[in-house]
């Protein structure tokens, strides 16, 4: 594999993953929620401003029906005293004053209307937000699982993002280690050569090289006459000679054994 095909593997993994954050729908689901609840902060927060403009109304209306009696009650003792002229400027003023109070009862009737609107809206969407966040919940759950089959059956079956990342990974050591060794053995068939100088060697190990190679084949080349020897030998000797004793083996290397001697 290619350095640049590295690359595009690698970069398409990274942007695979990136998507998959990006659509990942347990956080559009979340969203969602987020969004209900603040829809449903807001009609609580409207049903509290219209129950404090009802509560505003209604004590207005105790003040001018306190002030309505008021008026009455003036009404009444200026009559007594015979001013008619007092009597009948409360009376004007309480007359203006009921028809201010029928406006405010027509707003308090219609902030109450509202107020039983909003209750029943906060109520729903409550109750929807409740529903909700549990089909949410056991959606992320549900998606969790899933994802994580698919990525254990991805790593079984070695596919999926990671597991091409791990594929790149072990291809560029492979060639790593192909790269050494072909080095390692030229720079071996060099020294043998003579081409490069091993400056950590000591002084005439060149000679002390060819020469130990020399002892090699020379010893070589002592066994394979040896064992022709042998060869011959065993051909000549008469049927049920014994070969080799079970000790044998204690004689390698200690000198010119011939393989096939009888022992003694």
């Amino acid at each position: 594999m290619t350095f640049t095909n590295r690359l595009r593997v690698i970069f398409r993994s990274k942007t695979s993953r990136t998507l998959d954050r990006l659509e990942d729908p347990r956080e559009a689901l979340d969203d969602s929620y987020e969004q209900l609840v603040r829809m449903l902060q807001d009609v609580r927060l409207g049903l509290a401003e219209v129950a404090t403009a009802k509560k505003r109304i209604e004590l207005q209306g105790q003040e001018m029906g306190a002030r309505h009696q008021r008026l009455a009650d003036q009404a009444e003792s200026a009559l007594n005293q015979g001013r008619e002229d007092l009597a009948r400027t409360a009376l004007e003023r309480r007359s203006l004053l009921e028809g201010q109070v029928a406006a405010i009862r027509d707003q308090y009737t219609l902030l109450q209307k509202q107020q039983g609107q909003l209750q029943d809206n906060e109520r729903r969407l409550a109750e929807r937000v409740a529903a909700f966040r549990t089909e949410k919940e056991s959606i992320k759950a549900s998606y969790a699982a899933s994802q994580a089959q698919v990525k254990a059956n991805e790593a079984a079956a070695g596919l999926g993002s990671q597991m091409s990342e791990v594929g790149v990974s072990l291809d560029r050591a492979k060639d790593r280690i192909v790269q050494m060794q072909a080095r390692a053995a030229a720079t071996d068939e060099l020294l043998a050569s003579g081409a490069l100088t091993d400056l950590t060697a000591p002084p005439d190990a060149d000679l002390e090289r060819q020469l130990s190679s020399g002892a090699t084949s020379a010893e070589v080349e002592r066994q394979l006459r040896a064992m022709k020897d042998a060869r011959t030998a065993r051909q000549g000797r008469p049927a049920g000679s014994r070969g080799a004793g079970p000790d044998a083996w204690l004689s390698i290397g200690n000198g010119p054994t011939q393989a096939g001697d009888d022992a003694p």
